[in-house]
């Protein structure tokens, strides 16, 4: 079966939101991106491509650079704020610290609905709209032009040559199985379930002969493992709030939902699938979140 790609290669963005969930600081959420894909596909859909669906998206992060600092003898890094106008009086206003980063990524997104005939038309109206759009709320300071692919999903060389184009990077994985498994056999809280594959441990080695010690520093397991924001879980009943933004569609009070990730070179990816984020809504538990198509397939959802 044929599947169609749009990749949106090397964005720079300028000052994206770090701070991804209330308890993690690093590579933006993933809510981030998706939200950034559906408002590019609503502008699609006000400009006569009603027919077009971007349906998921693979991150690939060339750079990354986290704005914190570090001095000699501190013991933990600390933000770098901005600095805000002063006061009137002449004093520094109220500052709330927000943890900011400059990346450059590129997006693989999977989408269908569009006729050849309409192909130059959408690969410029995709062009102008991108540099005007915010990026996990970053300003866009350099582009290149969209590229469109046709992939044969059963044919392998067409699969490694797609993910090609995201070199060199590391592409995002969904790991929530981990933390599952860490849970199921290990009598484990979500959190400390976390926590086990992230935190370093060191053991010391003594040899009997001739007293030297030797140590060694490791993971639960192999592999770049971090903390990633993949949604929200309510937390309140559906209704109205007082001065909400959308007076037509129901409010509630969440919390952010938070698993691990993996990033992985592409060119170790063997299934388009493991690397595709969508949406993903539980109405039962009331959760929404981000998803790969893996991940979804697995659970028979």
């Amino acid at each position: 079966m044929m599947r169609h790609f749009l990749l949106i290669p090397h964005l720079k963005i300028h000052n994206a939101n770090a701070m991804s969930s209330p308890y993690t600081i690093g590579f933006p959420a993933m809510t981030a991106w998706l939200g950034a894909v559906h408002a590019l596909q609503r502008h699609l859909h006000q400009n006569q491509f009603t027919d077009i669906k971007l349906n998921s998206v693979a991150i690939s992060c060339h750079q990354f650079d986290l704005q914190t600092y570090k001095g000699p003898g501190d013991f933990v890094h600390s933000i770098i704020g901005t600095a805000n106008p002063l006061d009137k009086d002449g004093s520094r206003p109220a500052f709330i610290e927000e943890a900011r980063c400059h990346l450059d990524v590129s997006l693989l997104v999977e989408f269908n609905g569009l006729d050849n005939d309409d192909r130059e038309r959408f690969e410029t109206l995709i062009n102008q709209r991108l540099p005007c759009m915010k990026w996990a709320s970053g300003d866009l300071l350099k582009l290149k032009p969209i590229e469109i692919y046709a992939v044969n999903e059963d044919d392998e060389h067409d699969i490694k040559h797609l993910l090609n184009r995201l070199m060199p990077g590391y592409v995002l994985v969904e790991r929530r199985d981990l933390m599952m498994q860490a849970m199921k056999d290990e009598g484990l809280d979500a959190l400390d379930a976390l926590l086990s594959y992230l935190k370093i441990m060191h053991r010391s080695e003594q040899d009997e002969k001739t007293d030297k010690v030797t140590w060694t520093s490791k993971r639960k397991t192999n592999g770049w493992l971090v903390p990633i924001a993949v949604g929200f879980q309510g937390i309140s009943e559906l209704g109205k709030a007082t001065n909400q933004r959308d007076h037509d569609t129901p409010h509630r009070f969440a919390e952010s939902v938070v698993t691990l990730g993996e990033f992985k070179m592409p060119h170790r990816i063997e299934n388009l699938d493991d690397v595709l984020w969508q949406y993903h809504v539980e109405t039962e538990q009331n959760l929404y979140l981000c998803r790969t198509l893996t991940s979804s397939n697995l659970t028979g959802e």
